[in-house]
């Protein structure tokens, strides 16, 4: 039987279950693979030779965890690791069980360095998705120098400076993956969400993975453009001091973001690595406004996206009606449609499969042995 891919992956927002689906349907189906997080409703459908177990989270407490131990330091070399908790103990319990029953040939882990640690411990390799942010810290280098490649869910043109040769090395760098990024025509995308062919639309974009925009700011952009139409989707931060003109639209979630991103003349969104994805394959005019997360990762990416020259970017979102007519023009002004969608790769799914088809070949077919002859003097005649 084929050794099976194990692959961990976290369940904040929807970009790490949206390209480990994306992967799954792209390897061969005689490939098992065994996907292990903490929530089974985040991904979209799968096929036959894919199942999925069910974790504790690593990081949210069920009420049954002491409050005795927080004295005692948290290694460098570790970030989310709590003493006396049986769910991170039931976790890493049924993924050592199943190293040890499965042998995996690779282990993919989308995101965690402890889990990434504990696969190399088991002395299962694994593959790590490499993200943005300030990451040099032990635990992410212990991470990433003991895996056996890494993954790279973004064009190679984004990658930071600091990034060095070796490590890019052995990374597979891959633009669009996990999201669909088959743009419709804005025509057609302005008569599926109910916008005229004349309107000027600046979409506000929020992804899944944090608390959105503030309302005040957005009401403050839509007055400094009245003749805009403003359409927000995605969470927003309400403020009871925002006061809203009329040519700004709350619409919520919706399921047809990629139909609002076509039709839009610019976008204001943050940086999360599928709003990301599809901003550039529309290439549409973008101001990115990074969002707080962990180690920074939605300002490095900001950072990457300028030096690319594919966004404008605002370290939050404008505070006064000056502020947002420069960012809107600047973001205008130096818009490259081509370039954005250079970002985006051709098939990125199947390039990674065969990556990591031939990476698993790699670590586990023997080198064959050179064949040589016996000395000359003891060879019969």
């Amino acid at each position: 039987m084929t050794q099976p891919f194990g692959y961990f992956v976290h369940h904040q927002g929807r970009g790490h279950a949206e390209r480990c689906a994306a992967i799954a349907h792209a390897l061969p189906p005689s490939r098992p693979l065994t996907i292990f997080s903490a929530r089974d409703d985040i991904f979209p459908a799968l096929p036959g030779h894919v199942e999925i177990v069910r974790l504790p989270s690593l990081f949210e407490p069920c009420g049954d965890e002491p409050q005795t131990m927080d004295w005692v330091p948290t290694p460098q070399t570790l970030h989310c690791a709590p003493l006396g908790w049986p769910g991170i103990r039931r976790a890493m319990a049924t993924l050592a069980a199943w190293f040890d029953s499965a042998n995996p040939a690779l282990m993919i882990c989308d995101v965690s360095a402890e889990v990434a640690q504990l696969a190399r411990i088991c002395s299962v390799p694994h593959v790590k998705i490499l993200q943005h942010g300030d990451r040099d810290d032990p635990g992410h280098r212990a991470a990433y120098d003991g895996a056996a490649g890494l993954l790279a869910p973004y064009h190679a043109a984004l990658a930071q400076p600091e990034w060095d040769a070796a490590m890019r090395a052995k990374t597979c760098f891959a633009g669009g993956l996990g999201v669909d990024v088959r743009m419709p025509e804005r025509e057609v995308a302005r008569q599926r969400i109910g916008v005229a062919v004349d309107e000027e639309v600046i979409l506000v974009l929020s992804g899944g993975g944090g608390e959105g925009f503030a309302q005040a700011p957005l009401g403050v952009g839509a007055r400094a453009r009245p003749g805009a139409r403003w359409i927000t989707i995605g969470k927003v931060q309400r403020d009871w001091h925002a006061t809203e003109p009329a040519n700004i639209e709350h619409r919520g979630w919706v399921e047809d973001a990629a139909d609002h991103i076509a039709a839009a003349n610019l976008v204001v969104a943050s940086t999360g690595n599928t709003s990301c994805q599809q901003i550039l394959a529309a290439g549409r005019p973008w101001l990115a406004v990074p969002e707080w997360r962990y180690f920074d990762e939605q300002h490095r990416k900001a950072e990457a996206l300028a030096a690319a020259g594919v966004a404008c970017v605002r370290p939050h979102l404008p505070s006064s009606a000056q502020g947002w007519t420069a960012a809107l023009a600047e973001a205008r002004g130096g818009h490259c449609p081509d370039r954005q969608r250079a970002m985006i790769d051709d098939a990125p799914a199947d390039r990674v499969a065969l990556w990591l088809e031939a990476l698993a070949h790699r670590l586990w077919t023997p080198v064959p042995t050179p064949m040589t002859l016996p000395p000359l003097e003891t060879r019969r005649p």
